[in-house]
């Protein structure tokens, strides 16, 4: 064992300690804690002070949540308009109140973005990847004679980073590399492992059952990616055996980084014989170079934008989006190749239009009423459910902030 393995050990023995001492031994875990299914839904902000929005991140450092970007839609005539958010947002009682502490723009820190990923490694706060959304003049304007007026409607367009930025407190940020070498993508995973951040999947170009046709074909990634401090970076594989993804949950759990479920399209298309073009299928790997599948269908239908974290020795997934109406369930396991579906429905939804994707999640463990117990929360989303007949489905996004654990806590 190496010192830093013998620092890392002896924290924690202190740690627990000091957790043993502060409370009873009956009172340390209640005894409904690792009975997920037992937990209870709560809302804690139903109104939160940042604007409704999906594709946002959120980590928990030293107490405190730390909300950032995302996407609100716009009414416009332009598929897929939306308000791309730079912004940063601090609550340091589990999400009740919020005060905003960086500005969308700020000339110190990141470009505003959605779909991009957040992690927290040795204190500081690290975002990656991402895309924004801007207007651009329709291309078939170039091809009119000179001084004739162009009535072709604007197109949506984005760009995709690979940018790598860093803060210890949300507010001072340095950027870690302009350019990873990985390409510039949306719909990524990043996790954090042994002191590494790993980065694999997502997706480069806006799908055209968004934006529409003649746009760029979408392209799929299914390369991962090390490094320990953000700015140098290393290749693990080019091609991982799953298949190329965009919008899947990640978890680590037991020296494992999971990889669940996805998409490589987000509506039944020609390409993939898939319909929808969707995956439930469940990977894990120790290294980002070799992985294993540990199963082809997990028990729950396939889907992207959903939410899996590790809490009480247990993998939990829920949310995420349904072509023919998202899914109102939840799962649980403790290896994620058996699965389990709880009695509850996540955020209490009684029908697929009030459940959330392109939220996002956290586990944590806190102090309530003297006792430390397990909570999951969750924050935003988007709840369209692609209703053409219903002309404004598309602004349905929420700033909630909701809390799953034990009851009576």
């Amino acid at each position: 064992m190496n010192r830093r393995s013998i620092r890392s050990l002896l924290v924690a023995v202190a740690t627990l300690g000091i957790i043993m001492a502060a409370a009873p031994a009956q009172a340390l875990f209640p005894p409904d804690t690792l009975q997920v299914s037992a937990w209870n839904w709560s809302e804690t902000q139903p109104d939160a002070p940042w604007a409704g929005r999906a594709g946002l991140q959120v980590v928990e450092r030293g107490g405190s949540f730390f909300l950032m970007g995302g996407r609100t839609p716009i009414q416009s005539t332009v598929p897929g308009a939306s308000t791309i958010w730079g912004d940063v947002w601090r609550s340091d009682d589990r999400g009740a109140t919020w005060r905003r502490v960086l500005e969308t723009n700020d000339a110190q820190h990141w470009p505003a973005r959605s779909y991009f990923q957040a992690v927290t490694l040795r204190g500081g706060i690290y975002v990656l990847g991402g895309q924004n959304f801007r207007i651009e003049p329709n291309p078939g304007c170039a091809f009119l004679p000179p001084g004739v007026p162009c009535d072709l409607p604007d197109v949506p367009a984005s760009d995709f980073f690979n940018d790598v930025w860093r803060s210890y407190d949300g507010v001072d940020w340095q950027e870690m590399t302009p350019h990873a070498p990985w390409a510039g993508r949306a719909g990524l995973s990043a996790v954090v492992l042994n002191g590494a951040i790993y980065v694999f999947g997502g997706s480069v170009n806006d799908d055209s059952a968004v934006v529409g046709g003649g746009a760029p074909p979408r392209i799929y990634f299914n390369d991962v990616w090390r490094s320990y401090d953000g700015r140098t970076w290393t290749r693990m594989t080019e091609h991982a055996p799953w298949e190329a993804r965009a919008g899947a949950a990640t978890v680590v759990k037991d020296g494992w980084i999971y990889l669940l479920g996805g998409e490589d399209g987000f509506v039944c298309n020609e390409q993939t014989p898939r319909c929808p073009p969707y995956y439930n299928d469940v990977w894990r790997t120790r290294d980002g170079r070799n992985w294993e599948q540990v199963t082809a269908e997990a028990g729950w239908s396939a889907r992207p934008g959903h939410q899996c974290v590790a809490t009480v020795g247990r993998i939990l997934c829920f949310g995420g989006f349904g072509l023919f109406g998202n899914p109102v369930d939840m799962w649980v396991s403790t290896t994620g190749a058996q699965w389990r579906q709880l009695p509850q429905s996540p955020w209490d939804a009684t029908s697929s239009d009030e459940v959330k994707y392109d939220f996002d999640a956290l586990a944590t463990w806190e102090w309530r009423q003297g006792r430390l117990t397990p909570a999951v929360y969750t924050f935003g989303g988007d709840r369209e459910t692609f209703n053409f007949g219903d002309p404004t489905n598309y602004l349905r996004v929420d700033d909630d902030v909701w809390r799953f654990a034990p009851g009576d806590i």
